[in-house]
């Protein structure tokens, strides 16, 4: 068997000979290291709290739990607030879009009613539109009636006044004198 070298030069047995040794020398070290420490701290009484320090770390304690109990009420007190705002707010979010589309109803309505207007003006005008035609049919037809007993009493004037068609009333009607003027007028005793 041949033996190899390492690059510093030493055969790998011995190499590794020489690591076992650095390692239990460093391992008494750790060892002898970890004791003093022990000792020291042991020893020393510096390194352990004083009750005075003790009590004082205890009091902070307590007050940083009295602060963070406080903090917490505020949380919870805030959070609390943050709840009845947003409910507050989808309240009024509703109310909001409830409005609104009570507006646009209200618009298209507003919008619909010249239309609406125009046509029952329509319908109502329509009926007044007959009446007033009936109206004035039956106008020119009192008219043509008016005119032809107009032009009946005057062909009859022409012709002489004894064949007149006069309407002749109750002397109790008229009474004694009213009519005396128009009797002379007439001939008629």
């Amino acid at each position: 068997m041949t033996q190899t070298s390492s690059p510093s030069g030493l055969s790998i047995p011995s190499e590794v000979v020489r690591l076992k040794e650095e390692l239990e020398m460093r391992d008494q070290l750790v060892q002898q290291l970890s004791q003093e420490l022990f000792r020291l701290v042991k020893g020393n009484q510096d390194f352990l709290p004083t009750p005075e320090v003790s009590e004082q770390h205890q009091q902070e304690v307590r007050s940083l739990r009295e602060q963070m109990h406080k903090l917490e009420e505020q949380v919870i007190f805030y959070q609390t607030q943050i709840e009845e705002r947003d409910a507050q707010t989808q309240h009024l979010h509703q109310t909001n879009q409830e409005l609104t589309d009570r507006t646009r109803m209200l618009e298209q309505v507003v919008q619909e009613l010249p239309r609406i207007y125009k046509e029952k003006f329509a319908e109502r005008m329509s009926a007044v539109k007959d009446r007033v035609a009936k109206i004035q049919q039956e106008n020119r037809e009192l008219q043509a009636e008016l005119q032809s007993t107009t032009y009946r009493l005057a062909m009859r004037s022409r012709r002489g006044t004894s064949n007149l068609d006069l309407p002749t009333f109750p002397s109790e009607m008229l009474g004694k004198n009213s009519m005396a003027s128009f009797a002379k007028a007439t001939g008629v005793e």
